[in-house]
């Protein structure tokens, strides 16, 4: 399996079944990290780490602070596709790092971009 990134019209393929979704709060200019796993029933996230609290995203009880993160495992089901969709109010979108580097998806508003596990035969650019 694999993870693959439907954005700007095209769809790209990254090796590995781990990623992790970075992102800062919008209002609160705060930083915001999930680590995912892709499995047979899904992209399911696996930890999530916030750099402080705030307007919408103060950290859910069970929560450690660890080195400045408020670190947690989210209880949620394994997830079909995340839609990341780009408010525009950031200055930078999603970033997605894997083993073999990053890529910042949504960096504009109208930049919406896909995720979902795929079994790497996807056609577009292959990473």
């Amino acid at each position: 399996m694999s993870i693959c990134i439907l954005a700007a019209g095209k769809v790209t393929v990254l090796a590995g079944t781990v990623f992790t979704l970075a992102w800062t709060h919008s209002v609160e200019k705060t930083r915001w990290e999930e680590h995912w796993q892709v499995t047979p029933a899904g992209l399911q996230v696996v930890e999530a780490r916030i750099k402080g609290s705030g307007a919408g995203m103060d950290p859910p009880e069970g929560s450690v602070l660890k080195d400045g993160w408020w670190v947690y495992a989210p209880k949620v089901k394994p997830l079909d596709k995340l839609v990341l969709a780009a408010s525009g109010a950031t200055g930078e979108g999603w970033t997605l790092c894997t083993s073999d580097g990053c890529t910042v998806l949504g960096s504009r508003a109208q930049d919406p971009a896909v995720v979902t596990a795929c079994d790497g035969r996807a056609q577009g650019k292959a990473h």
